[in-house]
């Protein structure tokens, strides 16, 4: 056929018109024209239906395989969507052949324009019919499918994927990624992990993070998930500790969510809660995971505490919380219910007992941000997880 000859001009206009916002806003418009219940959906969602719908028909003309070798996941999820959101299912297809009609239009505008010959621009309609005609077929599929499917049977369809995803297993495919309502094509995915440990905060926090685009699940017997946006909310809306990965490509993910549960159990132990992302946490992960060098920082400048000792206790809680608060007498006896002269004080005798102080970090052979830093392991290493010191005797 003609088409063959020409499919490069023809496959350079689709992918053009993928990337176009112009374009893809009128294929929008087209459709929540013609169906008022899909105009009632947000114009947002709709692009990035259009967007896939548009891309994968030039990665069509670009192979010319047959229709039955291409990859429809984009209208499965949009039928499945549409489903999940209560469209009826004429309205879903009135928006979709709207959409389809004007690709058409735009298409073979600009196939003339670009002096691609007539026969070839009708061999072009006659394929892009086809097309709309599989898009059809897949997105009433999809939206039956979303139909069929219990709720139950949806929760357990998106855990198995997500533990497939972050875990281990055979990576889904695209078509169990969309039944599993994720969007694989559509960018890079932040990974998530909360340390909710009850039902009713998995609840709330399941509540507060759903999203579109957003997946959630227990994995490893913890609510995580994936997500194309960072969750946004106040911390006092967070009944527990969230921690969310950088955005990276499903293949780097699992690398992520096993440092996010890291991130996690370090947290929790800490009393931490609200939302945090992975490199806010950076710091204690890496002094976490090397406890030979904590113990010997802890030795060297807190070697002649006495851990039985709870004023001993005292003294490293208050150099602690010292560094915690920017090194401020003010705010550190703010933060231990105490007065400033009390920090002074008990400053002054870590010093005479250790031989050390964090009160003056320039005078050593270290720079002031890595004798901070030395000092803050060293504390939290002596500490360990009791934060809390005993009454002095």
């Amino acid at each position: 056929m003609t088409v063959v000859h020409e499919r490069e001009p023809v496959t350079e206009i689709l992918r053009t018109m993928a990337v176009d916002g112009g374009v893809c806003g009128e294929l929008v418009r087209a459709a929540r024209t013609h169906s008022p219940e899909v105009a009632r959906l947000t114009e947002a969602e709709s692009l990035s239906h259009v967007t896939a719908l548009i891309r994968a028909a030039g990665e069509w003309f670009a192979t010319f395989d047959g229709i039955e070798q291409q990859d429809f996941t984009a209208a499965l999820l949009l039928g499945a969507d549409r489903a999940g959101q209560g469209v009826a299912m004429t309205a879903v297809l009135r928006g979709v052949q709207a959409a389809l009609n004007r690709a058409v239009e735009i298409t073979v505008g600009r196939c003339r324009a670009a002096g691609v010959a007539d026969g070839t621009v009708l061999d072009v309609v006659l394929r892009l019919n086809e097309y709309g005609d599989a898009i059809e077929r897949h997105v009433i599929n999809g939206y039956r499918a979303a139909e069929r499917a219990t709720p139950h049977e949806t929760a357990e369809v998106r855990t198995h994927v997500l533990r497939r995803l972050l875990v281990g297993g055979v990576v889904p495919s695209p078509l169990e990624m969309a039944g599993a309502g994720m969007r694989p094509g559509r960018g890079p995915f932040h990974c998530l992990v909360t340390g909710a440990d009850d039902p009713a905060s998995v609840r709330i926090l399941t509540d507060r993070l759903s999203g579109p685009g957003t997946v959630l699940g227990l994995v490893e017997g913890r609510l995580a998930g994936l997500c194309h946006r960072m969750p946004e909310g106040p911390e006092a809306e967070m009944p527990a500790l969230v921690v969310v990965s950088p955005a990276a490509p499903l293949e780097e993910i699992r690398p992520l969510y096993r440092l996010c549960v890291r991130a996690v159990e370090i947290g929790v132990r800490r009393g931490r809660h609200g939302l945090y992302e992975l490199t806010d946490l950076a710091a204690e992960i890496a002094l976490a995971d090397q406890p030979l060098m904590g113990a010997h920082l802890s030795t060297r400048l807190l070697g002649a505490l006495d851990r039985a000792d709870g004023f001993h206790h005292q003294l490293a809680l208050t150099a602690l919380t010292f560094l915690d608060n920017g090194r401020r007498l003010d705010q550190t006896a703010t933060a231990l219910f105490t007065h400033p002269n009390t920090v002074r004080y008990r400053l002054g005798r870590l010093q005479q007992i250790t031989g050390h102080t964090p009160t003056d970090l320039t005078s050593g052979p270290l720079s002031e941000p890595l004798s901070t830093l030395n000092w803050w392991w060293a504390l939290t290493t002596w500490l360990g997880e009791d934060r809390d010191p005993p009454s002095p005797s």
